[in-house]
């Protein structure tokens, strides 16, 4: 077992033979690496003991100790008393069974991501591969199995790109309530156990609450990142909110500069994702949880949304969302400068369910058609086209989008300009007003000569003629619940 002092004095040496140092002036000389930047999409998977009762959500382990709260009655309705029948005895249970790392990998290669970030660690501290920091773990309980290793090695096989997100810093808190009454959270006081440390829960938007972290349990967290980085060599490190409270700063950076050190050491190319400003602007990049933005940007950043409408992980009431919904925002955040991070919730037994598996097969063939305006494009002088608006933020996913057959979003790549219909009309009629002819006089509005029109992943050749109203485009046999893309040739 690797001592967390030995993994302590490696971070300095790391750190202090490398060429980033643990501020932000220096690491902010990161670069957001050409692979990501090429990728566009990817798939996030949130799977652990959380998946066997599959009730509520993710946060079961916390909200099963919350008196009063559906978690705590269903577990008490169904598993028995808290104190006989704790979070902890769900991971005996916890065999996946059919699990099948190829099979996964290779339906999500099918969905066309060409990266994959699985959670390594969630909330509840119990970790999903092989660590020598705890034994609380899938190698040594459970499934007995690394499945972040057996993960990784097929993502290697099949030319995606492996990453990896933790969650570890709010398990400061989450399993707090668990001693506001006799349940079996007492009793693991010990560095390192499941529920240790189990502290009351603050506002978890104060950025100084109270009980602060300690530095036993940062050095803890600390430690867990840096050993996923060694063991791993993920691309994405992934970090969930809350690491933007104050105590976790110097951490933040001792974490960033042990990352891109190791990154240089291995001549790899990774890229930190994280939350809330909790790092200096344009050190690491930007994340919106379950959101996006309004308006094109001129940094990259990262959106993680879900299948599911209400859950993260898989639940017998998952609400899932559409494909043709998935791609419209696919092809929004993309034409913006970002990247979509889709997540799907396996079942406990390792299958993935018939809803997540139709939605990313869905999405495989589209982007099979059009991935060309999507992959490796870059932003265009203009990103979006038409009346209705994206609601800005986090948490906005929740809320279908309807979009008009004016709604276009466009990406460039050599010498063509695509442009995605987001709503294709039964007529084959469409206008699209950012490439109306332009006098001179209205610079610096689009001004160039448009040589040809195409339509992705279909046979037909569209009708087109430039006026000053638009490009108008007509076709006869185009019908689609999805994005159209058309492929135009710019002189």
């Amino acid at each position: 077992m690797y001592s967390k002092e030995m993994y302590l004095q490696q971070i300095e040496d790391v750190i202090n033979r490398g060429p980033y140092k643990a501020n932000w002036d220096s690491l902010s000389a990161h670069e957001t690496p050409a692979w990501f930047r090429d990728a566009k999409f990817g798939i996030f998977i949130h799977w652990g003991a959380y998946s066997i009762p599959a009730f509520g959500n993710e946060w079961y382990p916390r909200n099963m100790y919350i008196q009063g709260s559906p978690e705590y009655e269903h577990h008490r309705r169904v598993y028995g008393d808290q104190k006989d029948f704790g979070y902890k005895d769900f991971i005996p249970l916890f065999k996946a069974e059919h699990f099948d790392a190829a099979a996964w990998i290779d339906l999500f290669k099918k969905a066309g991501a060409k990266y994959v970030v699985p959670v390594a660690e969630h909330h509840d501290g119990f970790q999903m591969y092989r660590s020598d920091i705890s034994h609380w773990n899938t190698f040594e309980m459970g499934p007995r199995r690394d499945v972040l290793g057996e993960l990784t090695e097929e993502m290697h096989k099949n030319g995606l790109v492996n990453g990896a997100s933790t969650h570890r810093i709010e398990h400061w808190f989450f399993m707090g309530h668990g001693r506001d009454f006799d349940s079996d959270i007492t009793g693991f006081e010990k560095e390192g156990d499941l529920y240790w440390p189990a502290m009351p829960e603050g506002d978890h938007q104060d950025l100084f609450s109270e009980p602060v972290p300690t530095r036993e349990f940062l050095e803890d967290w600390m430690v867990r990142t840096c050993e996923l980085v060694d063991r791993y060599h993920v691309k994405e490190l992934y970090f969930d909110w809350w690491i933007q409270h104050s105590s976790a700063k110097p951490y933040l950076q001792k974490i960033a500069a042990y990352y891109y050190n190791r990154a240089a050491e291995w001549k790899e190319e990774v890229v930190i994702a994280y939350k809330h400003d909790a790092f200096m602007f344009g050190t690491a990049l930007v994340d919106i949880e379950r959101g996006q933005f309004a308006d094109v940007q001129p940094f990259y950043w990262q959106t993680d949304t879900a299948a599911a409408k209400n859950s993260w992980c898989y639940t017998e009431n998952n609400e899932f969302k559409k494909a043709k919904d998935i791609l419209c925002d696919l092809v929004d955040v993309v034409s913006k400068n970002g990247n979509l991070l889709l997540n799907v919730g396996p079942k406990a037994d390792g299958t993935i369910s018939e809803e997540d598996t139709e939605i990313l097969l869905q999405i495989g063939a589209w982007l099979k058609a059009n991935g060309e305006a999507i992959y490796g494009s870059r932003v265009w002088r203009t990103a979006a086209e038409g009346p209705t608006k994206v609601e800005e933020g986090q948490f906005t996913d929740g809320k279908d989008k309807v979009f008009t057959k004016e709604d276009f979003r466009f990406t460039v790549k050599g010498s063509h300009l695509y442009a995605a219909c987001l709503s294709y009309p039964e007529d084959g009629r469409i206008v699209i007003k950012s490439l109306a002819e332009q006098a001179a006089s209205r610079l610096p509005k689009f001004h160039g000569i448009v040589e040809n029109v195409e339509v992705l992943g279909f046979e037909e050749s569209p009708i087109w003629k430039r006026t000053e109203n638009g490009l108008e485009i007509e076709t006869q046999n185009v019908r689609s619940d999805k994005p159209v893309v058309f492929k135009i040739a710019i002189k």
